[in-house]
C-alpha cells in the first residue's frame, strides 16, 4: 500500500461484548515490531507533526476519538476521524501526519514495523517535501 488507507479489522459480534483481533499479515501489511500508545492527551493538544523515512504504522482509536491529519507535500490535507476500535489507519513511509481533536479519555494504539529509531524521523516539513519530490521524480 502506498497511500494512507483505512483498514477494516475483523469484528466478532457477541452479546457479551464484541471482539476485534489483529494477526500479523492476516489483517495488516507488515510484521509488528513495536507497539506504543498515547493517552491523557490534554484538550487542544496536537501529537505527531512528523513523517518517517522507512517506518510503516497503523493507528487505532481503542477508546474515544481523534483526527489524524495527513499533509501531502503540496500542502493538501486529508483528515481521517478515528472513533471505532475496529478501524486502523495504515500510514506508509513518507507520510506527514499529526493527531488532533482528542476526546476525553481518547486512547490511541500504534503498531509499527520497526523498533524506535530517532534517525528515521523527519521533523522538518521542508525536508519532507524535498524527499517526497525526489521519490516521485525517481519513479
Amino acid at each position: 500500500m502506498s497511500r494512507p488507507t483505512l483498514l477494516n479489522l475483523p469484528k466478532i459480534l457477541d452479546p457479551r461484548g464484541n471482539l476485534t483481533f489483529i494477526q500479523n499479515m492476516d489483517q495488516i501489511p507488515f510484521e509488528i515490531q513495536r507497539v506504543f500508545f498515547t493517552y491523557d492527551v490534554p484538550g487542544g493538544a496536537i501529537r505527531g507533526g512528523h513523517a518517517y523515512h522507512r517506518q510503516e504504522e497503523i493507528i487505532i482509536a481503542i477508546s474515544g476519538s481523534f483526527d489524524v491529519v495527513i499533509t501531502l507535500s503540496d500542502g493538501t490535507k486529508e483528515v481521517f476521524s478515528l472513533n471505532r476500535s475496529y478501524y486502523g489507519l495504515y500510514l506508509p513511509p513518507l507520510t506527514w501526519r499529526h493527531m488532533e481533536n482528542f476526546s476525553t479519555n481518547a486512547f490511541s494504539l500504534h503498531l509499527s514495523n520497526s523498533a524506535f529509531n530517532p534517525e528515521d524521523y523527519i521533523r522538518d516539513f521542508k525536508l519532507f517535501t524535498e524527499l517526497t519530490h525526489a521519490k516521485q521524480n525517481s519513479i
